[in-house]
């Protein structure tokens, strides 16, 4: 039977090659960490998380949440481990970031058939069937590559990381713990700011020194993901309504809603780290020490890791990719991952989960079948290959690409357990449909 090179061994790539495992297809895997580094990654495990310790809702009345239990159905590696090593985070899902890439990679180097390679790949391989997974941070010489098979540049954005401080360096007398609305428990670390201090901080935000972007021509951040300091340049008060909005949380010290709030989020089990929710950031190194302590609680603050900006590279999706994120260009090529225009986690290892049943399909002469459009898992595929492709950007996946329920349903939480109740339905009749068997995992 024909072996599946998969290049990439991010969440993408990693749950591609579990994919075509389950369905006892061989598959090469190259990962060019540790050989050749990253200005981000800190190892050289696969599905090493660099930018949150988060994946996001959980539940069923949110998108990502959906997104999660269509994979959990299809038992992606990627929620089955994130789910053994989540730490508190209210009612999202986040995980110890270490142990997720080390069970990451002790399961995908457990595999029977998997070869894992430690080599950078600069073009496109020629094997037959081929995922080309390799995330945001693509090498030149492959992104060029890639380039030049799609016939057009590259389009890219700006992405930027999240601070991450020693829990025993954070003043906790001047916080409290909180979640928002009280849902999750006392999960989250909150840094209150009156008005006063609040703006303060606004302003030397403000006057605070970014990091050179060194070649790069333009700034385009992703609007889902962006700078805080970016943030604080639209305005006053847009920081409040952003990452440092209060609503939801009361200081019990006084009852008080506070004027603002910075959020800390576990980072590790062992409860060591905590990391700033919400805060990537472009600031010089420095400047995130001088401006971040100025946020009651962090007036002494240890950074484990200091935030700092990255180039995602993608290529135009609509005009490559069909919903199976296969090319049109050349069957049996998938790209998946950021590289294939999705934005996040979970929509990256979502990707790669269907670009790994795409893979699979063609190993047995079998064109790849999307699926169905009103399953989170279809609707990401359908934004991915029938978007605008002149105004392109990736998207986390949203309960506004499903398509409509064909009765109307005023209350928004009503109608998106219901969008999921006919989602998880139609994914189900799916698996179970004998066209479909290409779908489903051996046994």
């Amino acid at each position: 039977m024909t072996r599946v090179t998969v290049v990439g061994g991010g969440l993408a790539g990693s749950e591609a090659a579990w994919q075509l495992s389950q369905r006892g297809i061989g598959v090469d895997l190259y990962e060019m960490r540790p050989v050749v580094r990253t200005p981000v990654h800190q190892t050289g495990d696969l599905a090493e998380l660099v930018c949150s310790n988060s994946l996001r809702g959980n539940a069923l009345d949110q998108a990502a949440g959906l997104l999660k239990e269509e994979m959990r159905r299809m038992d992606s590696l990627i929620l089955r481990v994130a789910d053994s090593v989540r730490v508190p985070a209210g009612s999202a899902l986040a995980v110890d970031r270490t142990l997720f890439a080390r069970k990451v990679t002790e399961a995908v180097a457990g595999l029977k058939d998997i070869r894992i390679h430690r080599e950078e790949v600069v073009g496109i391989p020629d094997a037959a069937v081929t995922s080309v997974a390799t995330g945001p941070l693509t090498s030149e010489p492959l992104a060029q590559a890639s380039a030049a098979f799609v016939g057009a540049e590259h389009l890219y954005f700006y992405d930027a990381v999240s601070p991450v401080v020693e829990a025993d360096s954070i003043e906790f007398g001047e916080t409290f713990r909180a979640s928002r609305y009280g849902k999750g428990g006392d999960d989250y670390v909150n840094c209150p700011l009156d008005q006063e201090r609040y703006l303060a901080f606004y302003r030397a935000l403000l006057s605070a020194e970014s990091a050179s972007l060194h070649a790069f021509e333009h700034e385009f951040f992703f609007e889902g993901c962006l700078p805080v300091e970016v943030i604080a340049s639209r305005g006053k008060d847009t920081l409040r309504f952003g990452p440092m909005k209060p609503v939801g949380l009361a200081d019990p010290r006084d009852g008080k809603r506070p004027h603002a709030v910075v959020q800390l989020r576990q980072d590790n089990l062992a409860a060591s780290h905590f990391s700033i929710v919400g805060f990537q950031t472009q600031l010089k190194w420095g400047e995130q020490k001088r401006v971040f302590q100025m946020i009651p609680g962090l007036g002494r603050a240890e950074f484990v890791r200091f935030g700092m900006i990255h180039r995602n590279t993608f290529v135009n999706s609509p005009r490559t990719l069909e919903p199976t994120f296969e090319t049109r260009k050349r069957p049996g090529l998938f790209f998946a991952g950021q590289m294939s225009g999705v934005e996040g986690y979970v929509e990256s290892a979502a990707s790669g989960l269907i670009a790994g049943i795409g893979a699979a399909a063609r190993t047995r002469g079998e064109a790849p079948v999307p699926l169905p459009e009103v399953t989170a898992l279809g609707a990401l595929g359908r934004y991915i290959a029938r978007s605008d492709p002149r105004n392109y950007q990736p998207t986390n996946i949203a309960f506004g690409l499903l398509p409509e329920l064909p009765e109307r349903v005023r209350d928004r939480s009503k109608k998106r357990l219901a969008l999921a109740d006919r989602a998880l339905m139609a994914l189900e009749a799916f698996r179970e449909s004998p066209p479909q068997l290409a779908v489903r995992a051996l046994g």
